[in-house]
């Protein structure tokens, strides 16, 4: 039996076959990033950072090359780092390794601005420049950053906000709201929120909405130049290949031409799996945000409705991020699911729950698409 998938984060459904690429001679130069960088590389990170609202990009082969330097070049002798509580773990990484060499890391509540400006303010006397690091966009449970807030409490101090970005990049954009909810042009956090600012750095991997695995920084030149300058994984990691600079590249040139049709069409479709989940009774979301989970149904544990929904045909993720007080059942939305798919999802679910809490109403589980 098939098996519908509702597990790929690859948001705006892009696959970049091989054919739709510029042709490459060979996979990589061989030579450091530190040493030269091909010109294509050049063009790709001048592009994102034209579409992400920044001074200078410059491409990594990951997030976790990237945050595996990026504390570090900052100086971190002299950096205190204050990590959301529910930051994707990569982010964390990379401040660990800060704190082998002499950072200081202070955990903050969850989205919680209050908190981390009295935590700034306790902190104050220890004359470390503080750096605040959050997801632009928090895949346990759809909420945007606080980026204003913490721009506000980081200015007395001169602080430096740090976005891992890769859950908005490609998916939310200028002028974000009810409709369109992602907002216009994909650029990620900076975009949606019209800010610019020299005390704001993103890292983006391009494997999300856009689906392919390269990444990249973004933010004010000097900040960008300073990394380009220290980074180690420049000198002693392979670049990113000459492939996915091709595809990165031809991502770019998607999203510009049909980038806001497919946001549209995905918006539709986490709409209709809303709507679908409510009328049966229960509740899925919170937000627009294609990551979508299952809210507590009485008498339901997760791991067993995943179980029973591979029975039915259909793969959903069981998961428990930092955020949320225990697991759930979620589901992500892609811009190629069609409707009769998420129809398919919606029956599965009630067909599911009622199996699992016989006093839930009965559905009736239409024929497979």
């Amino acid at each position: 039996m098939s098996i519908l998938d509702f597990t790929s984060s690859s948001y705006l459904g892009l696959r970049h076959p091989s054919w739709t690429l510029k042709p490459w001679s060979r996979l990589t130069t061989g030579v450091p990033a530190a040493l030269a960088e091909p010109g294509s590389a050049r063009a790709a990170a001048a592009g994102l950072a034209s579409l992400a609202g920044a001074e200078r990009a410059v491409l990594a082969t990951s997030t976790l090359h990237a945050f595996f330097d990026l504390f570090v070049t900052l100086g971190p002798a002299d950096l205190s780092c204050y990590v959301d509580a529910g930051a994707y773990p990569v982010a964390v990484w990379g401040a660990e390794r800060a704190a082998g060499q002499g950072a200081l890391i202070h955990r903050f509540p969850h989205r919680d601005v209050a908190a981390l400006g009295r935590m700034l303010r306790d902190h104050a006397t220890a004359g470390r420049r503080p750096v605040v690091v959050a997801d632009g966009v928090c895949p346990g449970c759809g909420l945007l950053a606080p980026v204003r807030g913490c721009l506000r409490v980081l200015r007395p101090y001169g602080g430096l906000l740090v976005l891992d970005d890769t859950q908005a990049m490609g998916l939310l954009g200028a002028a974000a709201g009810t409709f369109p909810p992602y907002g216009r042009g994909g650029g990620g956090t900076l975009r949606m929120a019209g800010l610019a600012p020299p005390g704001l750095l993103t890292v983006s991997s391009l494997a999300k909405a856009f689906g392919v695995p390269v990444a990249f920084l973004a933010g004010a030149a000097g900040l960008i130049d300073r990394y380009e300058e220290r980074s180690e994984t420049r000198v002693h990691c392979s670049p990113p290949s000459l492939a996915h600079i091709s595809a990165a590249r031809h991502a770019l040139g998607v999203n510009a031409m049909l980038g806001d049709t497919l946001r549209d069409r995905l918006a539709e479709l986490v709409g209709r799996l809303q709507r679908g989940v409510r009328d049966l009774g229960y509740r899925v979301g919170p937000t627009a945000f294609p990551v979508q989970a299952l809210a507590p149904v009485d008498g339901v544990p997760p791991a067993d409705l995943y179980h029973r929904l591979l029975d039915l045909g259909v793969r959903g993720v069981l998961y428990r991020p930092a955020c949320r007080p225990a697991a759930t059942c979620g589901f992500l939305v892609t811009a190629g699911h069609t409707p009769e798919q998420i129809d398919y999802l919606v029956a599965a679910l009630g067909w599911a729950i009622t199996g699992l809490a016989p006093r839930a109403p009965s559905r009736r589980l239409p024929t497979r698409c």
